[in-house]
This record gives C-alpha cells, sequence and structure tokens, in this order.
C-alpha cells in the first residue's frame, strides 16, 4: 500500500513496499551485430600485436644485444677505472713515503757533516784558501738562465 503524493516537480512514493524493477532495454539486432564486428576487429588487432614477425624479432635481438655489450663495456671501463684509481693512490703514498724517507736522510747526512772539520782539513791538510776578489770574474750569458758546465767562459 503505497501512498504517491505528487507535486509540480517530483512524484514522491511513501510505504514500505519495495519498487519494482524497471526491465532492462534490451539492444536491437543493429546493435549488437555492430558490438559483435567491433570485438571481432578488437580481437584480431590484439591477436595481430601479439605474433611476432621474423623482422621486428631480428629488431629485437640485435638490440637487446648491443644493449648488453653497451653494459658489460662500461661495466669493465668502471672496474678498470677504479683499478687505476686505487694504484694511483697507491703509488702516491710510495711517494710520500719516499720523500719523507729522502728528507730524514738529508737531515741526517747534513747534522753529521761538521762544516768546521771540512773547513779544517781543507785549509790545513790539503792547502785551500778562498778566492781573492781578483780571482772571481762575473759575465753576462744571454743565451739561457743556466750554466752549462764545459762551456767555455766568455773573457771581458
Amino acid at each position: 500500500m503505497a501512498e504517491r503524493k505528487k507535486s509540480s516537480r517530483q512524484a514522491y512514493i511513501y510505504g514500505n513496499t519495495v519498487r519494482k524493477a524497471e526491465p532492462k532495454k534490451t539492444p536491437s539486432g543493429h546493435t549488437k551485430e555492430k558490438s559483435r564486428r567491433s570485438s571481432y576487429r578488437v580481437r584480431r588487432n590484439q591477436e595481430k600485436a601479439l605474433q611476432i614477425d621474423l623482422p621486428y624479432l631480428m629488431i629485437l635481438v640485435i638490440a637487446s644485444c648491443c644493449t648488453l655489450f653497451i653494459c658489460v663495456n662500461y661495466l669493465q671501463v668502471r672496474s678498470d677505472m677504479t683499478r687505476r684509481m686505487d694504484n694511483i693512490k697507491r703509488l702516491e703514498q710510495e711517494l710520500d713515503t719516499l720523500k719523507d724517507e729522502n728528507d730524514t736522510l738529508e737531515t741526517r747526512i747534513n747534522t753529521s757533516v761538521d762544516l768546521d772539520y771540512v773547513y779544517k782539513i781543507a785549509t790545513e791538510e790539503l792547502g785551500m784558501v778562498y778566492a781573492n776578489k781578483n780571482q772571481i770574474l762575473r759575465y753576462k750569458q744571454t743565451e739561457s738562465e743556466y750554466v752549462r758546465q764545459y762551456e767555455d767562459i766568455p773573457n771581458y
């Protein structure tokens, strides 16, 4: 027992009864045929997309091989670079160690040589003397800024 109250805008249904479901509209035969054709086309396109032909397969294999080659080559170059950097670090540490040892030995040599003793031996035993001012010759060298050991000294 449902009461219906109609207004100008909407219709309201009052009561505790369930409304009857409206029957679904069935598509006409023309629409069914159209949907069958389109689903057939879609299915055919999907099947074509799933098929892999020989040229596509060859291109895919070549691209995969090139990618693999580039990746392996990159990893080899990267490992070679890392190995060389480690070698450079090791050589730099070895150079620093050798420089430290050289400085230590030079300091030890300089402290072990007594210059007063050398002067005493040179003047007393070997008869050496300092050069006089008239024995020292100064000249200008125009070619380069270093002196060659066996080059003749020009007379002025």
